[in-house]
């Protein structure tokens, strides 16, 4: 395989990915691609590169999508006023219909990119092959689940013959119900269940950010425990991290926080020695 014709010009160095395809061939990546990054579609389709050249060099990837804006704004046309609790949604009935609907529709944009690239998605939701059974997450919010079992045979089998698994975060209760699901929190139960070596959490920043204001490019769970206490670490990361502590500590290698804002920050994360945000290990 002629890596110079699959990889982009501004992408990481040869040498480093040769190293490192060899490193994750008989591994799993998981990345969660959050819903404010992908708004953008110059970023989207940057992400669909991305994504064909993982497939095409033959790295196992698995992708769990958010969709937070899309959300948003088909409620607001709705003229439903979204309330939160703890940076999660409080979903009743007219709420779950709207995010279900939403969801899927970008799980298909997704997907059809993607075929267009020249790879294969497979969409897994709960309208179509669902793999997330939940049970709910608080009677306050309403439908926000928890998930309690992945079904990793689906995702395997997808694998397998080397088709990517586009997951929405969405899930079913023993009812068949449709609940709702924190996109970090599905990565991280996915990432866990299948025992990744990698999960990705792509989101607007660089990673985790020092008192300095300055990049950590890798740290251990205590020490970021302990940035957490001392507040260095405060509101919308904390559930980012918990996420990422939890699945350091139940069987994933490592974590990675990345700007997925930022040109083939995919591909310097996976391939380069010095990745391109914050890597968190036990």
């Amino acid at each position: 395989m002629d890596l110079k014709n699959i990889l982009p010009k501004d992408g990481p160095p040869l040498s480093q990915v040769n190293k490192y395809i060899e490193k994750y061939k008989n591994d799993l990546i998981v990345i969660k691609y959050g819903g404010n990054v992908l708004i953008d579609r110059k970023v989207f389709n940057n992400f669909i590169t991305d994504l064909f050249i993982l497939n095409k060099l033959g790295l196992s990837t698995v992708v769990v999508h958010g969709g937070g804006p899309r959300i948003k704004r088909e409620l607001e046309k709705s003229n439903i006023q979204s309330k939160f609790i703890r940076g999660l949604r409080v979903t009743d009935k007219s709420i779950i219909n709207i995010v279900e609907s939403v969801l899927i529709d970008f799980n298909d944009d997704i997907v059809q990119s993607l075929n267009e690239k020249g790879s294969k998605g497979i969409s897994l939701h709960t309208k179509n092959n669902n793999m997330i059974k939940v049970i709910p997450e608080s009677k306050e919010l309403g439908f926000v689940g928890i998930p309690t079992e992945i079904d990793n045979e689906k995702i395997l089998n997808i694998l397998k013959q080397n088709k990517v698994p586009i997951v929405s975060p969405l899930g079913l209760d023993k009812e068949n119900q449709t609940y709702n699901i924190n996109g970090d929190t599905a990565a991280m139960a996915i990432a866990k269940s299948l025992k990744a070596r990698r999960l990705l959490l792509m989101t607007n920043v660089d990673g985790v950010l020092d008192k300095e204001k300055k990049l950590i490019e890798e740290i251990s769970s205590s020490e970021i425990l302990q940035m957490i206490k001392d507040e260095i670490i405060t509101e919308g990361m904390i559930p980012k991290i918990n996420a990422c502590l939890d699945a350091v500590n139940n069987g994933v290698t490592a974590v990675g926080i990345i700007n997925g804002t930022k040109q083939h920050s995919c591909l310097w994360e996976i391939f380069s020695d010095k990745g391109s945000g914050t890597l968190i290990r036990k």
